[in-house]
This record gives structure tokens, sequence and C-alpha cells, in this order.
């Protein structure tokens, strides 16, 4: 009986080693093991024999089986390790398939043009957080205590802070100007610098209206600057995004951080000036607030009037979009939508 399973553990040896695939595998688990395996019908025997002979054959043919077992999962597992992943040979003579790329959002690639243009004039790029406060949002630049624009209708103001002092109070900024107080006061002057980034503002969104949106503000102080050469700069700035010479006209407008302050319009190139939906039909989109800096101002980042003046611009980034893309509709551009925006690969 001995010898029977010994050929039984031999025999079994063998043809796991010739094992070449998973199906294989457990046929011959079947066979080795199964309920008509030579194994198996020794085992059947043992109620027959003497009880010493039926224990040390009894152990004898549960070693065999274990040990075929392990054999079994041993050669499973190193099957499954050195199985190619393919289903089926690889043709390396087929062409490759295309990997998909993305392309930067509209917007963003309108900022980092901006940022080559201001950066080939000697500007630097300044950036701060999204959350800004009462006193560097409105305080530190001339807005007077009363004025709407601190008001929850206008301003995204942060739970738990209404009741803190000024420069505790803290908002959702509701735009850049406040970042240019807090670079004069690290920096000093003369400066020229630009900072990119999102606001956020309680309004009624429409074609050219958003509740969170992108500006682009730059501003120079220095001595003697002239007003001329920050119109000037308006201009190079239009030509550079553009390509071409862009008209554009001034309008008396009233901010409190400039005085004095002018709105800053360009033609529309949707229209080339004849009217349509994106320039309300008069031919020409404001882009940019701008004007000299408000001798308050000047006062917060701890420079003096006297000594020191200078140029802000603020430009809609997505506006200048709208303007070289044809673009009638502000929220498309943050509406995710793939099919608008893989136009602009």
């Amino acid at each position: 009986m001995e010898k029977k399973l010994e050929k039984v553990l031999n025999q079994g040896l063998e043809k796991i080693k010739e094992i070449k695939s998973i199906e294989e595998t457990q046929d011959v688990r079947r066979e080795l093991m199964g309920k008509k395996s030579p194994l198996n019908e020794v085992l059947k025997t043992l109620g027959s024999l003497d009880k010493d002979l039926r224990k040390s054959i009894g152990m004898k043919a549960t070693e065999i089986k274990n040990t075929l077992a392990k054999k079994l999962d041993e050669k499973e597992n190193l099957i499954i390790e050195s199985k190619s992943v393919l289903s089926s040979p690889l043709d390396l003579t087929l062409p490759g398939t295309k990997i998909g790329s993305g392309v930067l959002h509209p917007v963003t690639q309108m900022c980092y043009d901006l940022n080559d243009a201001f950066l080939s004039l000697g500007f630097e790029v300044f950036s701060e957080d999204d959350i800004s406060s009462e006193k560097y949002a409105f305080d530190n630049l001339n807005f007077a205590p009363d004025h709407p624009a601190r008001q929850m209708m206008d301003t995204y103001w942060l739970k738990g802070t209404e009741d803190k002092p000024c420069n505790e109070k803290l908002c959702l900024r509701p735009h850049l100007t406040g970042a240019s107080v807090r670079y004069l006061l690290k920096h000093g002057a003369p400066a020229r610098f630009v900072y990119p980034g999102r606001v956020y503002r309680n309004e009624n969104a429409d074609s050219s209206h958003e509740r969170a949106f992108f500006q682009y503000e730059a501003l120079i102080v220095d001595k003697d600057f002239s007003f001329s050469s920050g119109m000037v700069m308006i201009k190079t700035i239009l030509e550079k995004v553009f390509g071409r010479e862009i008209k554009t006209r001034m309008r008396e407008g009233f901010f409190p951080f400039v005085e004095p302050g002018y709105e800053i319009d360009m033609q529309c190139v949707v229209c080339e000036g004849k009217g349509c939906s994106v320039c309300k039909h008069n031919g020409w989109i404001e882009v940019m607030p701008g004007g000299v800096i408000h001798p308050n101002v000047l006062k917060s980042a701890g420079l003096s009037p006297d000594e020191w003046t200078g140029f802000y611009i603020n430009i809609g980034l997505e506006r200048l979009v709208m303007m070289r893309y044809g673009v009638d509709n502000v929220r498309l551009f943050h509406s995710a939508d793939l099919r608008f925006l893989e136009q602009f690969k």
C-alpha cells in the first residue's frame, strides 16, 4: 500500500511539472485529488486495514494529499505571475493609440499671455489669498464707512467674523486692489507689479456678469509718473493680447482708490463697433477701470503722496477672452462643458 502511495505521489509531481496553464491546473487537481483519483481510492480502503496499518497509511495519504495541494498552488501562482496581461500576442507592427491631451482653459491662457506681456515691461507677478479682511478690502482703499460695497448685498462676508475688528472681519475678496497695499507695505516703492486672481461678488449672473470671476490688476508706483505713460501701457497690453492695435477710450469714473478715476473701454471686437449683445449694442465694452492712485491709499501703504504717485488698471480677464474669441456669454467659461472648452485646443 505504501508503494502505491509513493507511485501516486511521484506521478502527481510529474504531472504538476508539465502544467502550462490555469485550466490545466484545475484538470490535474481533479485528477489527483478528486473523488475518482487513485489517492481517494486508497483512502476508501482504510476501513478494511488493521488498526496500526490504518493509522500509518492514513497519515501517509494525508501527507501526500497536502504535498500535492501545495505544489499545485505554487504552480498556479507561478503561472499567474508570469502570465501576460495581454489577451493575445502583441503585434508591434500595429499603429499606436493616440493619447488624449488636455488644454489650458482660455482664461488661464489669457492670464499667462498677460504675464508675459507685463514681464517684458519689467513688472513682477504677485499673488495673495482669496480671503481678505475689511481692512485690506475697504479701509486701506479709501472706501467710506457707509459705502454700499461693504454690505452683504455686494460682498460675501465669512460667518462668525461679523462683529470682529476690521482687520479680523473676513470676506471673500471682492476685488484684487487690496493686494496693492499688502505688496507696498512689504516691498516699498518704486514698484511695478501685477496680481491676477479670482474675486467674488454677490452679483446677478447674466451674459456678462458672474459671482466668481477673474481679474488682473496692475500698478506702477514711482516718482513723477505721467498719466500718458499709463495710457501707453494700456494700449501696449491690448495690442500684445490681440496682436493688433485696439481702439480705446476713457470715460470719467469714480473709484475710491484712484483720483482721478476712469472707465477704460475698448471697441468691441465681436461686432467691430457695430453693436451686439456682448457690448449691449453700443459698440464699446468696459474692460478695465483705472486711474491715478489715491493719496490715502499711498498713506495706507506707508508712502508719502508728496513724493510718490502711481497708476492702476484692473482688467476683467473673462471679458478680454470674450473679445479674443468672439464669445457672447461669460457663463460658458465656468460651465465645465467640454464641448465648449475643446474649441480652444
